[in-house]
């Protein structure tokens, strides 16, 4: 995936669609983090199924609600889905037809894009693997210096692990430590990029990443155009083999190959996150073989 554009900067209606962050690397030290109890940002149903989830149709398409708001958090079945779906003039009128297979899906909005061929299949995960996902629809920054500050205090990781613990008690299922396969990218953009391209490597990257399997979670702020361009994207992949799969394709290649047109300097590094038992708290970590 290509982590740069400014999705502000694309016209009315490529707005739905892209992402970018600073060169220094993240932390090389371990990173243990307990999580103290913090409030889910809505209830989920007792009835909640962990492989049964709102139609993404119902979901609003807001580039900036789905990276900054948590917006496709709404998937998961709760009263309190409605502030970020769709109008009834938005929505496909058969899906409120009252057809459960028009309302409910096994598709997750992962990312940015809500948009066919860029879900996740919940139904090929495992179970760790599927409420992790299902938690991380929770995640968004929790300041404005996302693009420069610290990692894992520029995300809402205390948020995620609550709605996890959520999800396991509802489900009823333990959970013992798992990791995951995070990848972390900060970089500055050169000066007048063509943000059509930079876009068009992004979109068909992560759609060629979601063909492959396994990628989680993908997310990315905006970079800060008039300022110094900055931003911050990283992905959670279910496994370093996934990650790699996923990574292999040729629109991956080509966003490789872009790199020096579009970047004054980008820095790619990777990580184990490790949720620990219990979702209780998680260790953040370079990855080491």
């Amino acid at each position: 995936m290509a982590p740069s554009a400014d999705i502000y900067h694309l016209p009315p209606d490529r707005r739905l669609h892209i992402a970018d962050a600073r060169s220094s690397k993240s932390h090389t030290s371990t990173e243990v983090h307990e999580i103290t109890d913090s409030p889910s940002p809505q209830d989920v149903p007792s009835s909640y199924n962990s492989t049964l989830i709102l139609n993404p149709s119902l979901i609003t398409t807001d580039f900036d609600a789905l990276r900054f708001e948590a917006a496709a958090y709404n998937q998961l079945p709760s009263a309190d889905s409605r502030h970020t779906t769709r109008s009834d003039s938005d929505s496909d009128p058969d899906l409120t037809s009252g057809s459960l297979s028009l309302v409910y899906s096994t598709s997750l909005i992962s990312s940015p894009y809500n948009t066919p061929g860029h879900y996740l299949d919940i139904s090929t995960l495992n179970t760790p693997s599927c409420l992790f996902a299902l938690a991380l629809t929770a995640l968004r920054p929790t300041h404005p210096a996302y693009a420069t500050s610290p990692y894992t205090s520029s995300l809402n990781f205390d948020t995620v692990l609550s709605v996890l613990r959520d999800l396991i008690t509802r489900e009823s299922v333990p959970w013992r430590e798992t990791s995951f396969h995070v990848v972390v990218f900060r970089s500055q953009l050169r000066t007048g990029v063509d943000q059509d391209w930079l876009y068009k490597l992004d979109f068909e990257s992560h759609r060629e990443a979601c063909e492959s399997g396994g990628l989680l979670k993908y997310w990315f702020g905006k970079a800060d155009l008039e300022g110094e361009r900055r931003n911050l994207a990283t992905c959670f992949w279910r496994s370093k083999e996934d990650a790699m799969k996923g990574g292999g394709g040729p629109w991956h290649a080509k966003a490789r190959r872009a790199g020096r047109e579009l970047y004054e300097s980008i820095v790619f590094s990777t990580h184990r996150f490790t949720v620990l038992d219990g979702a209780e708290g998680y260790r953040f970590e370079d990855w080491k073989d």
